[in-house]
């Protein structure tokens, strides 16, 4: 039986390497669109090329606070901020080409001012945003609070707005007659206390540029390696290449089905094949494939792009090679439970998107509801990413391999099961 065996492993190989539409999608789709999502994802880690938030700013106050927030915000590293009116800038968000458009409306930097040091209603900032970009708006309107503090701050502390502004404050709290003895001694103090402050500051000594955070943030990217930089190409190449593994998984099946169609099956009983020469010679020769697929693909990623196996390289050719015997399991399964190779094709396809979208190949879990993150966990495309971002860039050991290449094979047991209890040498009416 094993010459058999080895003669159908052998012609499965050579047949795959004779054919240009099997070669084009396990190596060129995969190396281009791993390479388009790799730069996306922030390439090397070049943070000189990671593009800005566009950000439009409608001053329509004027003062020496609104000009001071904007000029704030067109100094932020993460913001592309440009000036713009009202109608422009909610056209601009609707059509997508700005993500936030800051309104500042007139009296801003009176009205500000005033609920600075007194109960004063406050005025409120428009902050148009693209719902799309939820996330965007979220960090915009953060860095927006922390410049419309420093800039109010400063102004009342130190500019001329502040010293009248304190001055009218004073005033309103003299005249007021709705505030208890004690509350309005305790804020006539205040305001007094600045104004000499605003004036001190005025003759070159005080606080000179008004409240600022009290903190400053020391970043640093955590591998399990010191000096490892973070490689969105990592990411973008392991995740196009389970995808188009498991594309080639899905071509094994619809061969064989293919065959049977033709009758080759048949003639294979035959001669005679036992059916487990038959799917076993089938599901050697996909894992063959599948595995000389991820390391040629993983190859280039390095020679190019610089994608380091940073962690145990035990790890990942066992990761490489688990995965590879569950498409291997999952091809057999397809040719098992198809009946015709036409609507096979289009449910594996859709069958295969989905659990690559699930596994986190496109787009990180992180985003998913935390009900969908929990539910991944049955997901054999979750435990191949996990494996082999584990053994790249986050630099892990042998031990951090273990459960995915125990899963990855668990759930290729389970297939080729499923694909022996379901073979049928001729197609069921």
């Amino acid at each position: 039986m094993m010459i058999p065996f080895r003669a159908l492993v052998r012609k499965d190989l050579q047949l795959f390497f004779v054919d240009r539409r099997a070669l084009l999608m396990s190596f060129a789709l995969p190396i281009a669109i791993g390479s388009f999502f790799g730069f996306i994802l922030g390439g090397q880690g070049d943070q000189g090329s990671q593009s800005k938030i566009p950000v439009l700013t409608v001053d329509q106050d004027g003062s020496a606070i609104s000009r001071e927030i904007v000029k704030r915000l067109s100094g932020e590293k993460a913001l592309e901020v440009k000036p713009s009116n009202p109608g422009e800038a909610r056209a601009a968000v609707r059509k997508g080409s700005a993500t936030v458009a800051v309104i500042i409306p007139p009296n801003f930097g009176q009205d500000a001012g005033r609920a600075f040091f007194g109960p004063e209603q406050k005025p409120e900032i428009g902050v148009l945003f693209d719902p799309s970009h939820a996330a965007e708006r979220s960090m915009v309107t953060g860095i927006l609070t922390g410049d419309v503090m420093q800039a109010v701050s400063e102004q009342m502390f130190t500019g001329q707005t502040g010293r009248e502004m304190l001055k009218d404050s004073l005033a309103r709290v003299e005249e007021s007659q709705g505030l208890a003895e004690a509350d309005k001694k305790s804020l006539e103090d205040l305001l007094r206390s600045a104004d000499r402050w605003n004036q001190q500051s005025a003759q070159g000594g005080g606080l000179s540029r008004g409240l600022t955070m009290p903190y400053t943030t020391r970043e640093e990217a955590v591998t399990a390696r010191q000096n490892i930089q973070y490689n969105g190409y990592a990411h973008a190449f392991a995740g196009m290449v389970i995808q188009f593994v498991l594309f080639l998984g899905i071509d094994v099946g619809i061969g064989l089905l293919q065959q049977r169609q033709r009758g080759l099956w048949k003639r294979f009983r035959a001669a005679p094949l036992s059916r487990g020469v038959l799917l076993g010679s089938r599901a050697v020769s996909a894992a063959i494939l599948a595995f000389f697929v991820v390391q040629v693909n993983f190859l280039f990623a390095w020679l190019v792009f610089g994608v380091r196996v940073e962690g145990s390289m035990a790890g990942f050719l066992g990761v490489s090679c688990a995965f590879a015997l569950m498409t291997a399991g999952f091809g057999m399964l397809i040719a098992t439970l198809g009946k015709t190779p036409e609507a096979t094709r289009g449910l594996s396809i859709f069958a295969t998107l989905i659990v690559v979208m699930l596994g986190g190949a496109w787009i990180p879990m992180f985003l998913f509801p935390q009900w969908l993150q929990k539910l991944t966990v049955v997901v054999p495309t979750r435990w191949a990413m996990d494996g082999l971002e584990a053994m790249t860039w986050r630099g892990l050991g042998l031990e951090a391999a273990l459960v995915p290449i125990a899963v990855l094979l668990l759930f290729g047991a389970v297939f080729g099961a499923l694909a022996v209890a379901r073979f049928r040498w001729e197609a069921e009416g």
